[in-house]
């Protein structure tokens, strides 16, 4: 009897011993490095710089200079650059022509000089000269007018485009303007000679 209790015993220990050996497996390893790298952000490319215009076929461009609009006298001036590579000459006035803002004509009386239009000199006085231009050199021509209403049945009238022609002979350019040539109702446009820009 004592020896089967003591078998007991024994057994029940060694039992309890391996339920208390029982211990749960160690968790998986974290996953190392796979070689593979996430990619790289990408970064937007900035936007490539904007070409000039190319150069006219006459060899020249215009381009819309200063301007004052002071007490309904208007003054502005329009610049002509050589972008070609032959030297390039002017003589005398240039050829002005206005269109609205559909591209029709405007009826107006185009003349050299302010006289009638400003009492004081307006930058449109002085005689032709001959000016050359070499590649890269500008010249330019001022107009003045005045905005005024002078008859309220006579619809009011607004350049929003000029048309020159630099020289007899050479292909017309046209200039969208940022600032409107407003004539009211004058019809009167004054114009100065070619004359060299400062340098």
């Amino acid at each position: 009897m004592t020896r089967w209790v003591a078998g007991v015993v024994v057994g029940v220990v060694v039992a309890g011993a391996a339920v208390g050996c029982d211990v749960p497996p160690a968790p998986d390893a974290a996953p190392g490095p796979s070689g593979i790298r996430p990619p790289a952000p990408t970064v937007a490319a900035s936007p490539p710089a904007p070409k000039a215009p190319a150069c006219p076929a006459g060899g020249v461009r215009l381009a819309e200079g200063a301007g004052d609009a002071a007490m309904g006298l208007r003054v502005a001036d329009i610049q002509l650059v050589n972008c070609g590579t032959e030297p390039y000459v002017l003589e005398g006035y240039p050829e002005v022509r206005l269109l609205d803002g559909k591209r029709a004509p405007v009826e107006v009386a185009v003349q050299h000089g302010g006289d009638g239009i400003a009492a004081a000199p307006t930058g449109t006085e002085g005689d032709p000269q001959r000016v050359e231009l070499r590649p890269g050199q500008a010249a330019g021509f001022g107009m003045v007018w005045r905005n005024l209403v002078t008859d309220s049945t006579v619809p009011a009238a607004e350049g929003w485009v000029l048309e020159v022609t630099p020289r007899a002979g050479a292909p017309r350019l046209e200039l969208e303007l940022r600032h409107s040539v407003d004539l009211g109702n004058t019809g009167k446009l004054g114009i100065s000679p070619w004359k060299a820009a400062a340098r």
